[in-house]
Parts: structure tokens; C-alpha cells; sequence
């Protein structure tokens, strides 16, 4: 009696320690190529797992922050999906390079023309977005997922402090602090053609310096030619002339 109560309680510990250490699920997660500080622009990925076996992932909708909008989005082709990008106009304009902007987009959908993401696969949907807002430390994001046999998964829960992560949350986009760069990566190739420029201004320089050297060389050479010309003939002439005082004494 003894001995199968504790092989009981010894197969519901078992169990228990398998569904704590099993793995969690998968959700629709993004993050940025580097990092995406604020005011500036960045390259995101908005990475979505299938979680289904007998189904797979045939379109997703990202839907953007309405308090932060958004003046630009770009999506990078990815093969095998369509993309559209909506655009809403918005109850107060933005301004971006000076210019005042009257619409932001929405609503990033992506729909496959093919399987889709199959069963035990990832994909990645880039975007490059900006300019990022500079009164915020994140950017939430609720994304839709739909898969092959018409299920529905809304990624649209947000994490509050001091409670376990939600069953379904929705992506949240981290923010670092502010750079004087609010163009992230073009300021690297804008300091990498200064740079080329401040090179090719050294070069030439050099170049001049060398010139101006090699110049001041044969110069130099040139006179001492001429001098040591005049002094062999002086040295001729004066011996000519002792010649022929000893031949007139």
C-alpha cells in the first residue's frame, strides 16, 4: 500500500517538473537591426514563429501605436508575401524635415502567395520606421496572426508591472536613449566619405610636399653643377696661367 502511494506521488512530481521545465510558446516578438534610439530611424524585424502542426501561418497585420504615430515606414519585400501599408490621417500633423506631415501609417499587413510559414518554421517581416519618438521608452505594437485554417491569434495584451507576462502580448519595441545621429546608420557613411575626403586631402598634400621637395632638390643639384663647373674652370685657367709664367722666367 505504502509503496504504490509513493510511486503515485513520485509519477505526479514527475509530471509536474515536465510541465515546469517544458518550453514556453513562441509569440510574435520585434526587435531592431543595432539599435533603435530615439528621434532617430531604424531597421526592425517583427519575427513570428507558427505554433500550429497541422497548419500554417498565412498572414499577419501589425497594427502601429495611435498615440505615436509614425510619419515613415518602409517594408522590405520578403519572398513569398504581399505587403500593403495604410495609411490614416492624423488629428494632429507631424512635422519631419520641416514640413508638416498630415498622415501616418496604421497598419502593416503581409499576406503569402504560397505556403506561407509552414509548421516548425520562423519568419522575419523587416521594416525600417521613423522618426521614433522622443517621449517614450517603448513602442507597443498589436499584431494579428492568421493561420491556414482560418484560427485567429491576436497579439494585443501589454505587460503591466508586477504580473506574469500575459498569454498572448503583444510586441514591444524597446527605445534607447537619444543620439546626436537621428539618421542611424547614413551618419556612419556620411563619417566614412568625411573621412575618404580628409584622406584624399592628406594625399594631396603629401604629394605637393613631395613635389615642392623633389623641385628644391634639382634645384640645388642644378646650382652646385654650375658652381662646380665654374670651379673647374677657374682651376684650369690658373694653371694655364702658372705655366706660363714659369716658361717667361
Amino acid at each position: 500500500m505504502k509503496a504504490s502511494r509513493i510511486a503515485a506521488t513520485g509519477v505526479v512530481a514527475a509530471s509536474a517538473v515536465l510541465v515546469l521545465s517544458g518550453p514556453a510558446f513562441a509569440h510574435v516578438s520585434v526587435q531592431p537591426e543595432g539599435t533603435a534610439a530615439k528621434g532617430g530611424y531604424a531597421t526592425v524585424n517583427f519575427k513570428v514563429p507558427n505554433e500550429r502542426d497541422k497548419a500554417s501561418t498565412t498572414k499577419l497585420e501589425i497594427n502601429f501605436p495611435a498615440e505615436h504615430p509614425l510619419a515613415s515606414v518602409m517594408p522590405q519585400p520578403v519572398d513569398g508575401w504581399n505587403v500593403k501599408v495604410t495609411k490614416s490621417k492624423l488629428d494632429k500633423p507631424l512635422e519631419m524635415h520641416g514640413e508638416k506631415i498630415n498622415e501616418a501609417v496604421t497598419k502593416v499587413t503581409w499576406t503569402a502567395d504560397g505556403k506561407g510559414i509552414q509548421p516548425g518554421f520562423f519568419q522575419k517581416f523587416p521594416l525600417s520606421i521613423g522618426a521614433l519618438p522622443e517621449d517614450t521608452d517603448e513602442l507597443v505594437f498589436k499584431a494579428i496572426q492568421t493561420y491556414s485554417n482560418n484560427e485567429v491569434v491576436r497579439w494585443i495584451e501589454t505587460q503591466k508591472d508586477g504580473e506574469e507576462e500575459p498569454e498572448t502580448p503583444a510586441p514591444v519595441l524597446a527605445l534607447s536613449a537619444a543620439t546626436d545621429d537621428h539618421h542611424g546608420s547614413a551618419a556612419s557613411d556620411d563619417d566614412a566619405d568625411a573621412k575618404e575626403s580628409d584622406d584624399a586631402k592628406a594625399a594631396a598634400n603629401a604629394s605637393t610636399t613631395e613635389a615642392a621637395s623633389t623641385d628644391s632638390s634639382d634645384t640645388t643639384a642644378r646650382v652646385l653643377g654650375v658652381v662646380g663647373i665654374v670651379v673647374g674652370v677657374a682651376g684650369v685657367a690658373f694653371g694655364v696661367l702658372a705655366g706660363r709664367r714659369r716658361t717667361n722666367a
